[in-house]
């Protein structure tokens, strides 16, 4: 009788620490996208981006000036020349053509990828320093703010601690 009370007792015991542990448990949110876009590092990176995309751009206007000027001189003197200049002109606006279309998808290709080894670095920084703040909140659970449907009063929003562990004001 007296071990089953004891198991009783100690049956209730570990329920009520299991209900107390699951009370204790602390919950935040952060806007990571808010976060990153006040990152110094990132106005750098888009920087850059946008430096690689104007050169890129500079160099797709040169090549549609090219087609442009070859369309034109094929179309004044198209008529006058002869089938087998006509058709070498015709195969040489095509092969441009095509240039200009591979150019275009593997520029945009290079910029995605550009933008992806840049960010790359910021992301871990952000990442990092959510998870050492959290650790410092003594949070159980971090949230992002943008894919939450519903934020009780008792989520704790670590933009401002993580902005501030970063330096960033």
């Amino acid at each position: 009788m007296k071990r089953a009370l004891k198991i009783c007792l100690l049956a209730i015991f570990v329920v009520a620490a299991g209900f107390t542990g699951a009370q204790a448990q602390k919950f935040a949110h952060i806007d990571s996208q808010a976060l990153i876009a006040v990152m110094p590092e990132t106005a750098t990176a888009q920087t850059a981006v946008e430096k690689e995309a104007g050169n890129m751009e500079e160099l797709m206007g040169t090549m549609q000036t090219e087609y442009q000027t070859k369309l034109a001189e094929f179309t004044q003197k198209g008529d006058s020349l002869s089938e087998i200049v006509r058709q070498a002109k015709i195969e040489d606006l095509q092969n441009l053509e095509q240039r200009i279309r591979n150019f275009q998808q593997t520029a945009s290709q290079k910029l995605q990828q550009k933008q992806g080894e840049l960010m790359q670095p910021i992301l871990k920084k952000a990442n990092d320093a959510i998870e050492a703040v959290a650790k410092e909140q003594g949070v159980t659970y971090v949230f992002d703010a943008n894919a939450l449907l519903y934020k009780a009063t008792e989520s704790t929003d670590l933009l401002p601690l993580v902005k501030a562990k970063l330096g960033i004001q």
